[in-house]
C-alpha cells in the first residue's frame, strides 16, 4: 500500500454540542481534520516512522441503476421549480458523490440524462425525494439491476430479506415471494403474540413491488429489513405487470363526471381538480394492455335535469402514489415526472 506525506491544516475535537480545535489528539478521540487532499473512505493516518495502516473499508457497490434527466413533459416548468436544467442536474449529483460512497453517476446517449447506480431502490429514492425538496424537476425512468459475468455466467445482485409477520399471514408471504423466486432459508417457530420471522434470499430485482404487496398481503403488519447477500447465478424471469394502465386522452383538469366514467376501467390515481395531460398515466387498467379514457369530460347541460343530480356523484377513493411507489410501478416505456409539488407517471413520447 503506498504511503505519502501531507500536512494536517486544522484538527478538531467535539466538544459538547460544537468543535474544539485542538493541536494533538490521543487514543481514543474522535477527531475531524481538513488540509488532505483526495483523501478517501479506507485511508489511514500513520506514523512515517512506523507506518501500519489498517485495512481498507470494502465498500459496497451499486446494485441498481436507475435515469435521471431533464423532466420533457406538457407540464414542464410549470411548478415554479427554477433547478431543472441538465446542468444544475449534473451538478448536484456530482456533488453527491462528494459524500455518497456507495453511489456511481455516469454519461448516457442523451445528454439531457445521466445513469445514477446506488445500493437498492430505498437508496436512489431518498436522494431523488431530497432533490425534489430542494427544488429540483426531473424525470427519472425504471428501475434496473446491475448483472456481472462471472466465469462466462450470467449473474446478478441477491438480497437477503427477513421478514416478522404474524403467523397467519405468513403463507402470503412464503407465496408472494416464491413468485419472485425467492428461497426461504429460515423459518422461526411462532412467539407466544404469534409473530413468526421468515428468512428469504431474493434476486434484487424482484425486491421491486415487493413493499407494497407485502404491506397489502399482512394488512400493514409486517416489518421487511434487506441486506446485500453477494451475486449469484441469475434466476431467471418471472412475472411482469398483470394489467395495463389507463392513459389520459386530454389535456386538462380532472372532472368528477369523467372520472365517474373511468373508474369503471380500473383504479385511478387522481383526485378531482388534478390537472392531466395526453399520455399521462392516471391509473390501473382492470384488464392488460393500455386503454386511453378522458377525466377531463364534463356533463353538458340539457334543459331537463334534476337540480341534484350532479351531487349524486360516487367516486372510489384515488390511489396514492408515493414516490417510491411511483418509481416501483414504471417499467420499460414510462418515466416518472417529479417536480416539488407533484409526482405524475406518464408514457415516454416515442422519439
Amino acid at each position: 500500500m503506498p504511503v505519502k506525506q501531507v500536512k494536517l491544516a486544522e484538527l478538531f475535537t467535539f466538544n459538547n454540542l460544537g468543535r474544539l480545535k485542538v493541536d494533538e489528539a490521543t487514543a481514543g478521540d474522535i477527531v475531524v481534520f481538513s488540509g488532505i487532499p483526495d483523501f478517501n473512505i479506507g485511508d489511514t493516518l500513520v506514523d512515517l516512522n512506523e507506518p501500519r495502516p489498517l485495512e481498507p473499508i470494502a465498500v459496497e457497490h451499486p446494485t441498481m441503476s436507475i435515469t435521471m434527466g431533464v423532466n420533457k413533459s406538457p407540464f414542464a416548468g410549470k411548478s415554479g421549480a427554477k433547478k431543472l436544467t441538465s446542468r444544475a442536474i449534473r451538478e448536484r449529483l456530482t456533488k453527491e458523490l462528494e459524500v455518497n460512497v456507495a453511489m456511481r453517476v455516469e454519461d448516457t446517449v442523451d445528454g439531457d440524462t445521466l445513469l445514477v447506480s446506488g445500493r437498492g431502490l430505498l437508496h436512489l429514492t431518498v436522494l431523488i425525494e431530497t432533490m425534489r425538496r430542494e427544488g429540483f424537476e426531473l424525470s427519472v425512468g425504471p428501475p434496473k439491476t446491475i448483472e456481472k459475468v462471472i466465469d462466462k455466467q450470467r449473474h446478478e445482485p441477491f438480497e437477503q430479506v427477513d421478514i416478522d409477520v404474524h403467523e397467519e399471514y405468513s403463507g402470503a408471504i412464503i407465496d408472494l415471494m416464491q413468485q419472485r423466486k425467492g428461497t426461504m432459508i429460515d423459518m422461526s417457530s411462532p412467539t407466544k403474540e404469534g409473530s413468526q420471522t421468515l428468512l428469504f434470499e431474493v434476486p434484487s430485482r424482484a425486491m421491486v413491488g415487493v413493499k407494497s404487496r407485502m404491506l397489502t398481503a399482512t394488512r400493514g403488519l409486517g416489518v421487511m429489513t434487506t441486506t446485500f447477500a453477494g451475486y449469484k447465478p441469475y434466476a431467471g424471469s418471472f412475472g411482469n405487470r398483470e394489467r395495463g394502465n389507463l392513459l389520459s386522452s386530454e389535456t386538462g383538469d380532472a372532472n368528477g363526471y369523467g372520472m365517474m366514467r373511468a373508474q369503471e376501467r380500473g383504479a385511478l390515481f387522481m383526485k378531482p381538480g388534478d390537472p392531466v395531460y395526453v399520455d399521462q398515466i392516471i391509473g390501473i387498467h382492470q384488464r392488460q394492455g393500455d386503454l386511453k379514457v378522458n377525466i377531463c369530460r364534463t356533463k353538458h347541460l340539457t334543459n331537463v335535469r334534476s337540480a341534484g343530480k350532479d351531487d349524486n356523484l360516487q367516486l372510489t377513493t384515488a390511489k396514492d402514489m408515493s414516490l417510491e411507489d411511483a418509481v416501483e410501478y414504471v417499467q420499460d416505456g414510462e418515466c416518472v415526472e417529479i417536480t416539488p409539488d407533484a409526482i405524475r407517471i406518464a408514457v415516454k413520447p416515442k422519439r
